[in-house]
């Protein structure tokens, strides 16, 4: 995370709120924007593909 994106998250709280929030909201943010990467990197694993691998473990 880059510290304008972490400087607009704080801009976007309320004018009164818990440090943990802010924290919440900024492991949320992180989380997303890696996910985003992943997705535009190809790196994804799609849920029919992962419901034919269970099947396979549950098979033995």
């Amino acid at each position: 995370m880059t510290k304008e994106k972490a400087l607009e998250v704080i801009k976007d709280m309320p004018a009164d709120f818990e440090l943990d929030q802010l924290i919440e909201k900024l492991i949320v943010v992180e989380k997303l924007e890696a996910a985003i990467k992943q997705v535009n990197e190809g790196d994804i694993i799609y849920h029919s593909d992962v419901k034919k691998k269970i099947d396979e473990w549950k098979k033995g």
